[in-house]
């Protein structure tokens, strides 16, 4: 398996790859001549949590004195801990900026079963809140077949039968923030986890930031009352760098054909 290294510089040229276009269109973030500060990530994030703190990105230099557990200090004081020159944190406050309420959210479910069940004990919930925190991928569409194939890994019917259909029928939305830090350097093997939200045809003629505003409040409601995170059977494989644009490799058919990668779905005995 490839290990990933992250770049230590900044690079303004990963964002030319459109899995940022939203980040572009709603932050400027290619933009940006040097590594986004605190003070800049402050002027888009617009989240409370729990008795009501204004959520505020703190550099973590600033916090080292802090003996509480990280999801504590967020919960405890609305402080996020963010490492300077670091794309995970930089991604994960930009998710915080996207999806405001649902980061709230989780955030307050992982207090819940820390209070529960200890700060050592791994739960199946809180495994699946990590697990979608880093690595979560929401696929909207209006075709509920769609979904059904991915979950099926029908990914050559998807990806190549029905390729007109993406960005008309069917969108990918990041959520974790691990994939965007991994999308800076891609690797075959690179995969997601999928998480399916239907919608009606309307969606589609939604400007950029009421989509987010949209799956923010279906993310909740699925959270809360379909409970899709109480384990990990909600979420699916979804290799990455097969979604339309997202790779430029994938404008041949024949990516698509690696099973190494694409891997059909296992059946059970």
């Amino acid at each position: 398996m490839k290990r990933f290294n992250p770049s230590t510089q900044w690079q303004p040229d990963v964002f030319l790859n459109p899995v940022y276009a939203t980040l572009n269109a709603l932050f400027n973030i290619d933009k940006q001549l040097d590594w986004p500060s605190c003070d800049w990530l402050n002027r888009f994030v617009h989240a409370t949590v729990g008795g009501g703190q204004t959520v505020e990105f703190v550099e973590n230099a600033k916090l080292a004195d802090e003996t509480r557990y990280y999801e504590a200090i967020i919960y405890e004081t609305g402080q996020v801990p963010t490492r300077e020159e670091n794309w995970h944190d930089l991604f994960g406050a930009l998710i915080w900026c996207l999806f405001p309420k649902t980061k709230a959210l989780l955030n307050v479910l992982h207090m819940q079963d820390i209070q529960q069940s200890g700060l050592k004990t791994r739960t199946p919930m809180r495994n699946a809140i990590t697990l979608w925190d880093e690595c979560g991928v929401l696929v909207v569409t209006t075709n509920l077949k769609r979904i059904e194939q991915l979950q099926n890994h029908q990914w050559q019917d998807v990806f190549i039968t029905h390729r007109e259909e993406w960005g008309k029928e069917i969108e990918a939305v990041m959520f974790g923030h691990a994939n965007y830090e991994m999308m800076t350097a891609p690797f075959e093997g690179l995969t997601g986890k999928l998480l399916p939200v239907i919608v009606d045809e309307e969606y589609f003629s939604l400007s950029t930031k009421d989509r987010y505003a949209f799956l923010d409040e279906q993310l909740v409601q699925m959270i809360s009352f379909q409970h899709i995170l109480k384990n990990n059977k909600s979420m699916s494989p979804l290799p990455l760098l097969g979604i339309p644009s997202w790779w430029h490799d994938n404008e041949n058919p024949d990516f698509y054909s690696n099973t190494d990668y694409f891997r059909p779905k296992r059946t059970h005995k």
